[in-house]
């Protein structure tokens, strides 16, 4: 039998569902869940707005929720497809601009066979209400109580502000003397030499400067770990756990001879890409560093270790609903076996960057625990080498928290260490 095409619309939002079901019933990250779940959009319009979808469920399910269970006799049950039906239906109205007639007639294909009136008398009484949702959204309960504790309520609500849209998007310029130029070029600002931030929106791809390799998509937070490792022209740097390689990208960028270690080899394979269309070098190692060890010492090592990832909950908001306590745990044991073994890669004298792009003190803080036994002492970030509105933490080392400078940016934890022994 012949399957009827379906009406305008609904491919991309079957597509969304496909990715919510991923992300909260299977805990795949949304972008590794992507291509799969769009394969059949050929529009690239059509995948976006499906990722969209997907995203602003994301950002906004907790509050969501309240709203489909304030209009229900009894609650339905978390992986229903009535509710996560209700949920696409609902991110498009309120959050996305889609007329109210439209989310509804776009969503109830999703449910043929089920509770169809359910769907369409719920979105019907939320819409004569003109329900809305609040200014920020709410973060779920269990991350909140877990930086309420670690952080305190200011940066929670700051978290939760930050959550509400994507950020801006920050690169990091190739030639930071360029970075009056290139501001101006991009429409954007900058926050540091080197750095551009500019609306986000549009392709990447589009932007100027792209197609001759003068920068690359790198987060403010994210671009500090190269930058106060301070490795200069001639100076061997070993990168760990280097994909995408922006870090690779600055270090090679400023001179330096760089040696790229990564076990993922199509997170290799994009990080080769960088490099090529950049014009940047840098040796390629596709090895897991628990088993690999290299041949000789180096001036520095950067570990960018393996983390839960919550510090880039802003672009990533599938992170707050699938990283659970145990994964902290088990990654945070990883992290301080990495860290030990890095250690003895690097010169008496030279200098070693830990860091984690992670909210969570066990995967960051805690792991100082290790320096010792790694004949480590830590080497003070002093303010003047932050962007303003960024202080070291009174052991030297570095937290960056989502509302510490204008735009946002990512929770990291760094710490910048001087082998001693």
């Amino acid at each position: 039998m012949t399957r009827l095409p379906e009406p305008a619309g609904v491919p991309a939002r079957r597509a969304a569902l496909r990715l919510l079901d991923a992300v909260l019933r299977r805990g795949q990250p949304l972008e590794s869940a992507l291509a799969g779940a769009t394969r059949d959009l050929p529009s690239p319009a059509d995948r976006g707005l499906a990722h969209a979808l997907a995203a602003a469920v994301l950002r906004w399910l907790p509050d969501l929720d309240a709203l489909i269970d304030s209009a229900t006799r009894q609650p339905l049950p978390d992986d229903a497809k009535a509710r996560m039906a209700l949920r696409i239906a609902l991110a498009q109205s309120l959050r996305l601009g889609t007329p109210g007639h439209a989310a509804i007639a776009t969503v109830l294909p999703l449910v043929d066979g089920g509770p169809r009136k359910l769907v369409h008398g719920v979105f019907g009484t939320l819409d004569r209400k003109r329900a809305a949702l609040p200014p920020a959204p709410t973060l779920p309960a269990p991350v909140l109580l877990r930086w309420q504790e670690s952080w305190g309520d200011g940066m929670c609500a700051a978290a939760a502000a930050a959550l509400a849209e994507p950020p801006p998007i920050d690169l990091t310029l190739k030639d930071p003397s360029a970075t009056a130029e290139l501001a101006v070029r991009l429409g954007g600002a900058s926050l540091a030499p080197g750095h551009v931030r500019v609306p986000f929106g549009g392709r990447v791809e589009e932007l100027a400067g792209y197609d001759e390799g003068a920068w690359w998509v790198q987060d403010l937070a994210a671009s500090l770990p190269a930058r106060l490792l301070g490795a200069g022209p001639g100076e061997a740097v070993l990168d760990l756990c280097a994909a995408p390689g922006g870090k690779t990208m600055q270090l090679a960028a400023a001179g330096a001879d760089v040696t790229a270690v990564e076990i993922n080899p199509k997170r290799l394979v994009r990080l080769r890409q960088n490099l090529e269309r950049t014009g940047l070098r840098a040796e390629l190692v596709e090895a897991d560093v628990m088993k690999w060890a290299p041949a000789r010492q180096f001036d520095h090592v950067l570990l960018d270790a393996p983390c839960s990832a919550t510090g880039i909950f802003r672009r990533h908001p599938d992170v707050l609903h699938r990283v659970r306590p145990s994964d902290i745990a088990d990654l945070a044991r990883v992290q301080a076996g990495l860290l030990r073994r890095a250690a003895a890669w690097v010169k008496p004298g030279g200098m070693f960057i830990f860091c984690v792009c992670s909210l969570e003190p066990e995967e960051g803080e805690a792991q100082l625990a290790s320096l010792g036994q790694a004949g480590l002492s830590i080497d003070p970030i002093s303010p003047d080498e932050l962007p303003a509105g960024l202080r070291p933490r009174e052991d030297g080392t570095l937290r960056t928290l989502p509302g510490q400078v204008e735009g946002g940016l990512d929770g990291f934890f760094i710490a910048r260490m001087r082998r001693t022994g």
